[in-house]
């Protein structure tokens, strides 16, 4: 069976982050915390580490946890529990540390890369030279709001103190 996986890459040096899809079975049996070669989803010259990860169902990996299985355990705080009040624990499902075929999306981080190494998005084939569309929306939206002001200037409406004219009214 062919595993495709969303491999989330964050390079702390940077501060950036991408996410790509890629068939990486050599991953399955990995664990949270392991190194491994990057060459297996193409990035050569790097080593990444597995951080994390979820299932189909949006259930997170979490550390300490044996096997690749969904098991219910008592929470305090962690990966995949946010209590609301100091002390609060609750039953929660999550995933075990191994990376398994139910794993959809697998978290990882770069820890080393040679010094020759080629940047992250040209190895993965992204252009970092298109705007994002993020940015395009924002400068419609910044221009549509410099619109705005000028039509208001246009139309000339009496001061709240200001009584209307009558004759301005029926026309």
């Amino acid at each position: 069976m062919i595993n495709i996986f969303k491999i989330s890459i964050s390079d702390p040096e940077e501060g950036k982050s991408w996410q790509v899809e890629k068939e990486a079975t050599p991953l399955i049996g990995t664990k949270i915390g392991e190194e491994f070669n990057g060459s297996l989803i193409g990035l050569e010259g790097y080593t990444l580490r597995v951080t994390g990860g979820s299932d189909e169902d949006g259930f997170p990996m979490r550390r300490g946890i044996g096997g690749s299985g969904r098991r219910k355990i008592l929470m305090k705080k962690g990966p995949g529990y946010r209590p609301d009040e100091d002390g609060e624990k609750r039953r929660k499902s999550v995933r075990g540390e191994t990376v398994s075929e139910e794993v959809v999306q697998v978290n990882t981080r770069i820890t080393e890369r040679e010094s020759d190494a080629e940047s992250v998005p040209e190895l993965l084939g992204l252009d970092e030279s298109e705007p994002q569309e993020d940015e395009e929306e924002a400068e419609e939206e910044e221009s549509e709001e410099e619109e705005e002001p000028e039509e208001a200037e246009e139309t000339e409406e009496p001061d709240e103190g200001e009584e209307k004219d009558p004759e301005e009214e029926k026309e």
